[in-house]
């Protein structure tokens, strides 16, 4: 009996063989100081472990300050530059975060512009932007936000 349930386990069964895990999506990871390091730690931390049926998926660097999702990933890093924002660029207002996005060739690169420490979600052609508003409770419940009524989204 043992020796069938490590059978089992190890998968020598036909369709109970477990699935490989998926490739670590390619992150960079620049030093950070205390304070943006604490944030980015309490925002990933915080981050559900599937976004909108898109599973989580392991970073090659930066695991407290990155997370990946789907396949192609959507990847959301903390801590990174705020953007330059030009005057009459586009601002939308989505569950109390205020995102500044950029169109770049085979996806759309998302800023958080209302945040002490800017978030970037990268977001490739073949998903929408609707998975910002699943990532933004977490960055309102960790990230503290500017001065309020400085920015109109």
């Amino acid at each position: 009996m043992v020796g069938l349930v490590a059978f089992w386990v190890l998968g020598g069964f036909p369709g109970h063989a477990k699935k490989p895990s998926a490739a670590a999506v390619p992150a960079e990871a620049p030093q950070l100081a205390p304070s943006p390091a604490t944030v980015c730690r309490a925002l990933v931390a915080r981050l559900p472990d599937v976004l909108g049926g898109l599973s989580r998926r392991p970073v090659t660097a930066g695991a407290e300050q990155n997370a990946a999702f789907g396949d192609p990933a959507i990847v959301l890093t903390c801590g990174v530059p705020q953007p330059t924002v030009p005057q009459d660029a586009q601002l939308l207002g989505l569950s109390n975060v205020c995102w500044f996005p950029e169109e770049h060739s085979g996806e759309t690169v998302w800023q958080t512009i209302d945040r002490e420490v800017a978030v970037r979600v990268v977001v490739p052609k073949a998903a929408d932007g609707s998975w910002l508003v699943n990532l933004s409770a977490p960055i309102v419940a960790t990230v503290p936000a500017t001065a309020p009524g400085t920015l109109h989204c």
